[in-house]
Formats: C-alpha cells, structure tokens, sequence
C-alpha cells in the first residue's frame, strides 16, 4: 500500500452534500481517500480546487 498527493477540480454544486459526495466519488476514482480540503474556488469557472491523501494498493 502506498500512500499520494493528489490535486484535483470539481464542478461546484449547489447543494454542500452534493458537493462532498462528488469529491468523495471522485477521489475514490483515484485510490482510498485518507483526508482532504477544498484549497480554492473558482466562482467564474464554477469549479473547486481539492487536495487529498490517497492511498493504493500496489
């Protein structure tokens, strides 16, 4: 099992909960999030900066 930094974007929503369980699926796209924070958001491009500790199976 190893562990990465991931950086990622995700589409805004409207709602927080949908928000979260968008970031949720989309990190879990890249291994088995440990934590993450939202570092930024872009309001014009209607997108989210999310930062996250993954880890994967080797």
């Amino acid at each position: 099992m190893t562990t990465h930094f991931i950086s990622t974007e995700i589409d805004l929503q409207d709602n927080p909960h949908e928000l979260q369980l968008a970031i949720k699926t989309e990190l879990q796209k890249q291994g088995e999030p440990l934590r993450w924070a939202i570092t930024s958001v872009d309001t014009e491009q209607q997108k989210v900066k999310v930062e996250a500790v993954v880890t994967r199976i080797s």
